[in-house]
């Protein structure tokens, strides 16, 4: 596959449809409905795998297809299929016919965007096959160059490219281009019988180049390699009710799972979420400001328009401990009587959209994070997260650490083992009795789930004291 000057023609030529056909197919399969789309796609990903030494994957593949999603009141028709063409979104529309013709007014059609925050270029065609090998053979030879104590090494680099149309049945068409990269190291460390891992991963809406800079892949072993060695000298983790320390970046992780689903529009049109109903209610400390902003140049979880051809924003959800607003796609925002914010969000063609996050973030606040770390008389840090999950209905999440340390009087002490962070979302924010002035967002490797969809995603904070959270630990 090659870049083309004009991508979205890798579209049509799918299935050989002409642009003028794929409007008229839109007004004649939505003309009934309050809002909807013909959403076309043409993507194309890569993935390579390296470990134990040897080249264990590589895959390669590439995919178009269309979803047509028709809307009226709130029923939502939604057909897919792989084949882009005109007999297949005829076959698509007969399903929008079950659909009560819509009463009301049309939806009006998102605003036209012109800004691009990412190249249109495609990073699997820029670096060769055996260039993307050579990469991980030498990190795998770099990182067990590292320490004696290295006994496996794993590391991978993907790639996708993806190509979409929206068309409406009242003339909007949007197009937008959007590549993806990421580099993974796993490193597994040894020492009297001992094993321990840590990881380290990048990425964003770029090309390969900055993954194959020395700078990048040397820090993404110097990290996974230290998690990994301070784990082997790791002790069993307390347990109890104790103070927190939050480092900044990745760990804003637990602020997407307890705070940000629960403010996505669904949830909260439906009373399903904790924050239901409590706009203009204190959720948060003073000080606590947390926004979702798909607008970043470059960043994973940006867009320059949502799927749905809304163009993506900040959309302030907590400010100084106020709620403000949730995060919507086009359904329920009309059905809340409020503006769509560019957070209507689907994993492929073959998924309708709903509201999702992006960029998730907390603001800095003006702490000294050593400051921080010396009010801290019994507690741990937590300086990086694993899995979690989190109940919508009541805000309880559950994470595990895979770096952290003991805190004894302002001090850090040993490394922990097996310890989760337990709490709920509406009262951890107003726990907070730090924020410290490095924010900073994740390096790239966030992947969100909802609804049996996935989408790339990314968080950030910056360092926060949190006082009276649970622990869960084995000593």
């Amino acid at each position: 596959m090659t870049t083309l000057s004009d991508p979205r023609s890798l579209i049509y030529r799918a299935g050989q449809l002409s642009p003028d056909e794929a409007q008229a197919l839109a007004r004649s399969t939505l003309g009934t409905c309050d809002d909807g789309e013909l959403f076309m796609q043409f993507s194309a990903s890569e993935s390579f795998g390296f470990d134990d030494g040897r080249l264990k994957t590589a895959d390669y593949s590439r995919d178009a297809g269309f979803g047509l999603r028709g809307v009226s009141g709130e029923t939502t028709g939604f057909a897919h299929a792989n084949e882009i063409s005109a007999a297949a979104i005829r076959r698509a529309g007969e399903t929008l016919q079950l659909l009560d013709p819509a009463t009301g007014q049309a939806a009006p059609a998102p605003r036209l965007n012109n800004r691009h925050l990412y190249t249109d270029a495609s990073p699997l065609d820029a670096v060769p096959f055996a260039d993307k090998v050579k990469l991980l053979e030498t990190i795998d030879a770099a990182a067990r160059a590292r320490d004696p104590r290295v006994s496996q090494v794993s590391a991978s680099i993907s790639g996708s490219w993806s190509v979409i149309e929206i068309v409406r049945a009242d003339g909007f068409v949007a197009t937008d281009v959007r590549p993806l990269v990421r580099l993974n190291v796993s490193i597994v460390a040894e020492s009297n019988g001992r094993r321990e891992t840590g990881s380290f991963g990048m990425g964003g809406r770029w090309l390969y180049d900055r993954l194959f800079e020395p700078q990048s892949w040397n820090r993404a072993i110097d990290t996974a390699l230290a998690q990994a060695l301070a784990n082997l000298e790791s002790v069993e983790a307390p347990a109890g009710e104790m103070t927190v320390l939050l480092g900044p970046g990745w760990p804003g992780v637990i602020l997407h799972e307890a705070v940000g689903h629960g403010l996505e529009g669904d949830f909260n049109r439906k009373g399903t979420s904790a924050f239901s109903g409590r706009i203009g209610e204190r959720v948060g400390a003073p000080g606590v400001t947390v926004v979702d902003d798909g607008s970043i140049t470059e960043r994973r979880g940006s867009l320059s328009i949502d799927d749905e051809g809304t163009p993506t924003g900040e959309t302030v959800l907590i400010e100084d401990g106020i709620l403000k607003g949730y995060m919507q796609d086009r359904l329920n925002a009309r059905l809340m009587g409020v503006e769509p914010t560019g957070n209507g969000r689907r994993e492929d063609y073959a998924h309708a959209p709903m509201p999702r996050m992006t960029n998730t973030f907390m603001r800095g606040g003006n702490d000294d994070p050593g400051e921080l770390l010396s009010r801290v008389k019994n507690g741990i840090f937590a300086k990086s997260f694993g899995g979690g999950q989190v109940d919508i209905v009541s805000g309880k999440f559950v994470f595990s650490c895979t770096e952290a340390y003991r805190v004894e009087n302002g001090k850090l002490g040993a490394p922990i083992k097996g310890a989760t962070l337990i709490g709920d979302g509406p009262s951890v924010l107003t726990r907070v009795t730090g924020i410290g002035n490095d924010m900073a967002l994740d390096e790239g490797i966030g992947v969100c789930g909802k609804g049996g969809q996935s989408v790339p995603a990314g968080v950030g904070q910056p360092t926060l004291l949190i006082d009276g959270l649970t622990v869960g630990g084995t000593a």
